[in-house]
């Protein structure tokens, strides 16, 4: 019974690396995220505290769902470490350019695993991923529209404490235009 074909994984050895290093991204997002839930917290930025300790959650979600995904495909996933987090800022807005900066890092990795399963016609990873390429949009648009509200608002205290406010509210819908949420 020891069929070959079937005791194979349909995906090839350079999908499994790339799979693997967004799994080691996603789990750095996750670390980064917390990093910047810790130092918010720290300063009292309550709202974008808890805001980025649910980001934390959700990278780390993406981790797993991708890590699965190898697993299922019968690849073998890589369990990440991660090392060299940033963990000081030297403002609120900081912590949301360094948020944006990530978010735009994991979008070009997405992207790549799109272009490498067209190159090898891997067509369940490019329908798998695409999920990853439409959570990245909103992951995008909350991380910009974040340091915009430093550009509209400022960065004298009363701002700093009404972009906090702010935070979690932002939310971004493809069916209203990305338009803010909420007052």
């Amino acid at each position: 019974m020891g069929n070959t074909r079937r005791n194979s994984t349909p995906l090839s050895l350079e999908m499994v690396k790339v799979l693997n290093q967004q799994v080691a991204l996603e789990a750095l997002s996750s670390a980064k995220y917390l990093a910047a839930a810790a130092w918010c917290g720290s300063m009292g930025y309550d709202n974008s505290s808890e805001f980025f300790f649910k980001q934390a959650e959700e990278e780390r979600m993406h981790m797993l769902k991708i890590f699965r995904y190898i697993c299922d495909l019968g690849g073998k996933a890589i369990s990440p470490s991660v090392a060299d987090v940033n963990v000081e800022f030297n403002s609120l807005r900081d912590v949301f350019e360094f948020t944006l900066d990530s978010e735009i890092m994991v979008s070009e990795s997405i992207n790549g695993i799109v272009k490498q399963a067209r190159i090898e016609n891997d067509y369940p990873t490019e329908n798998f991923i695409q999920w990853f390429v439409e959570e990245q949009i909103e992951e995008e648009f909350v991380a910009r529209r974040a340091v915009e509200l430093f550009d509209l608002m400022g960065e004298d205290k009363l701002a700093i404490f009404m972009i906090d406010e702010r935070i979690p509210k932002i939310a971004f819908s493809g069916h209203n235009g990305g338009e803010e949420t909420g007052a």
